[in-house]
């Protein structure tokens, strides 16, 4: 079989003891791994951290300011003068400004302190990427322009679990190179496959994964793992798959990595992957033994809890049989905030009911216990409190979700529209949300209603900064908008030098 040029076809991880977040440890790591590779950086050099989330209560959910600082000084150790510009550049999860999470990380007096440039990829020109392999979802992408215009990208992810994905290293890290109206089109049933798609944007030359403390059970409030290790590679299928093999995973049954694999990415087999380093994938085996995978159905999940969930089948179930990229797991991860930022959040949550997608059983609603229906494509009928109610599907197929005419809400519009929502339905058993995902926010403020929680969005103690933020961006774009920038730019775009040329796997029997 065939490999493509780039990412490289000689796929190396190194593995590497690391037990404190001391920058200067990890530069001389990080360098000597560079050196052992064979890399040095060039023309747009390009670092993306994952920053989902950020300040006291996510420290374990995004890759650490002093890893982050570690891996930069090393890139610059290695810097022969070919280097035009070293960047930083993420969109964070959703709804919140990137500048929020820039700040609650501690990135910014760092990147001030080594002269980086710094990238809030929702502030950038989002360009089109066309796609032409068989498999994709849709003919074109959007990111934002740094990274298609990288030369030397590096990934520099955190090592976690995942509910929707079972794991998030390298490959599904790609989710933070969009922004918000385009993260969301096909983030449900066929996520992974989406994960597959945004890998023809850009790869990455340099992966340095944070693995001194990981992050297992969940991606947003993960409960902290110390493995001590800092992974790095030079093909992120490759550098998935050992990672997988550290905490136990077969990586051939994480459908983003497979998927990425198949598509001419890089190797899963261990045979096909030189690992190096000062631990043995034994000794780092031994490590991530009792690491806890995401991947929990959501009636398995509420067990226990004044909250009962039923899900049935999403659209396209010659796919899925369950919606695992979608509203299902946003629940999981909403009500994992709602416990960090409120201790009393399960006493304090009235009994409730959420349906997921088509399911037909039976809902044991008992008077005034409300029934929340998620989803676009939520489809149920039955009896309620005696009387008939019938939900039927608003799921639209994917091919009249045009990415050149996304949008997406800030907080404060999701905010008003699910209180609204919440309102209107006050005297009813029964509420429906729209949204294909629902999203994690949504699904928070949703919650947050229905059981006098305290917002992780809205309550004192954020609400100037979260503000702050929200004017800082929004004047930043509407300056931009008053220059006449365009956000959006249709038609062929430059590329940089981490393009990826993928040459397409050939069956053994191909002549």
């Amino acid at each position: 079989m065939s490999q493509p040029a780039h990412p490289t076809q000689k796929a190396r991880v190194i593995i590497r003891h690391c037990d404190s977040y001391d920058p200067e440890r990890i530069r001389q790591i990080v360098r000597e791994g560079l050196e052992e590779l064979d890399l040095r950086p060039f023309g747009r050099t390009l670092m993306k951290p994952n920053l989902v989330a950020s300040g006291p209560l996510f420290e374990n959910a995004h890759t650490r300011v002093e890893f982050a600082e570690g891996v930069m000084k090393a890139l610059m150790d290695r810097n022969n003068g070919r280097v035009t510009e070293m960047a930083i550049g993420e969109r964070c999860g959703i709804t919140i400004p990137s500048r929020a999470a820039f700040e609650g990380a501690g990135f910014n007096p760092m990147i001030e302190r080594l002269g980086l440039k710094r990238y809030f990829f929702e502030e950038e020109p989002q360009v089109e990427i066309p796609l032409s392999h068989p498999e994709r979802l849709r003919d074109y992408l959007f990111t934002p322009e740094p990274v298609a215009m990288a030369d030397f990208f590096v990934n520099c992810p955190k090592f976690k679990a995942h509910p929707w994905t079972t794991v998030t290293f390298s490959v599904k890290a790609y989710i933070g190179i969009q922004d918000d109206r385009h993260r969301l089109i096909d983030h449900d049933h066929r996520l992974n496959e989406k994960i597959a798609d945004l890998q023809y944007i850009v790869q990455p030359q340099f992966i340095a994964i944070d693995a001194i403390t990981a992050g297992e059970g969940r991606m947003l409030t993960p409960i902290p793992y110390d493995l001590n290790l800092i992974i790095m590679g030079n093909n992120q299928v490759a550098f998935d798959s050992v990672c997988c093999n550290i905490v136990g995973i077969d990586p051939s049954t994480v459908d983003h990595i497979r998927f990425t694999a198949e598509r001419g990415f890089g190797p899963m087999d261990l045979d096909q992957i030189e690992i190096s380093g000062d631990v043995t994938l034994d000794e780092a085996k031994g490590r991530g033994k009792n690491f806890k995978s995401g991947l929990i159905r959501v009636e398995k999940y509420f067990e226990g809890t004044n909250i009962s969930a039923y899900a049935g089948p999403p659209p396209e179930t010659e796919h899925t049989d369950y919606c695992w990229g979608g509203c299902p797991g946003a629940i999981e991860e909403a009500i994992e905030i709602l416990r960090l930022f409120d201790e009393q959040c399960d006493e304090k949550m009235p009994r409730m009911h959420v349906v997921f997608g088509a399911y037909d059983g039976p809902i044991d609603a008992k008077p005034g216990e409300k029934v929340i229906f998620m989803g676009d494509c939520v489809k149920w009928q039955g009896d309620l409190d005696g009387k008939l109610v019938q939900i039927r599907s608003k799921y639209q197929d994917r091919s009249t979700k045009d990415p050149y005419n996304a949008k997406a809400d800030d907080i404060y519009v999701k905010s008003f529209s699910v209180m609204r929502k919440l309102k209107a339905a006050e005297k009813e058993q029964y509420v429906r949300f729209e949204g294909c995902p629902v999203s994690v926010a949504e699904q928070v403020l949703a919650l947050v209603e229905l059981g006098g929680l305290k917002s992780p969005f809205l309550n004192p103690e954020n609400a100037i900064e979260n503000t702050k933020h929200y004017l800082m961006w929004r004047s930043t774009m509407a300056m931009k908008k008053l220059k006449g920038h365009r956000y959006q730019k249709h038609g062929p775009t430059s590329r940089g030098a981490a393009k990826p040329e993928v040459a397409r796997p050939v069956s053994d029997d191909a002549e």
